[in-house]
């Protein structure tokens, strides 16, 4: 199972595991093993990211844009989501059945090269590629589904990642400034404990 042929099936199980893993770890404070089987079907390297929604809004959000072994990336990326994330407080055990836990799997970051910023607009696409803006030590990573949430078109979804970096939202049309595209593949509850599905976006 390579990142870029996931299957529905796959995806299930990612959640699953992501929610498993986060409920063991709230309740008793361990971070469980993971099966042998669960650890040889997540033994390939992507990039990942687990989403906690409640009641439609962001509860947590952590993972790593860069591919990391699938098995130690879950795990560590569900924990952190709900118990790690800065900007709210930790995820308490009696949350958990009101809490949506989606994730997405990451194609490798590709760096977009360019001699003119403008042409940057035409080179990325809301729906399809998440961002990541570097400058210095700054960066920040905006996932796919996040400008088809907000609306944003291409332009104002460089400008939120400017922000999400730390830095002014016009700091993409730097040139000191480096912009990678990567694709998402989303998998979610429907709704808590619920259906798992391949998000469209």
């Amino acid at each position: 199972m390579t990142h870029y042929d996931i299957s529905d099936k796959d995806g299930e199980f990612l959640v699953s595991t992501a929610r498993k893993i986060v409920t063991e770890f709230l309740k008793s404070g361990r971070k469980s093993r993971l099966d042998k089987d669960v650890e040889s079907k997540l033994s390939f390297d992507a990039g990942v990211f687990v989403t906690l929604n409640l009641n439609n809004d962001l509860r947590g959000c952590i993972g790593f844009p860069l591919p990391k072994r699938l098995s130690e990336a879950l795990p560590e990326a569900a924990i952190a989501a709900a118990t790690e994330d800065p900007r709210f407080s930790p995820v308490e055990s009696r949350e958990l059945d009101s809490i949506t836990f989606e994730v997405t799997v990451l194609t490798p970051p590709a760096e977009i090269i360019l001699d003119n910023p403008q042409e940057l607009l035409s080179k990325i696409k809301v729906g399809r590629d998440g961002l990541i803006i570097r400058q210095g030590h700054h960066s920040g990573l905006l996932l796919p589904q996040v400008p088809v949430e907000y609306g944003w078109n291409e332009e104002k979804f460089l400008e939120h990642t400017c922000q999400k970096a730390g830095l002014p939202s016009n700091c993409w049309k730097e040139k000191n400034t480096q912009i990678f595209s990567f694709e998402g593949i989303i998998f979610k509850e429907e709704k808590p404990n619920g259906v798992i599905i391949r998000e469209k976006l």
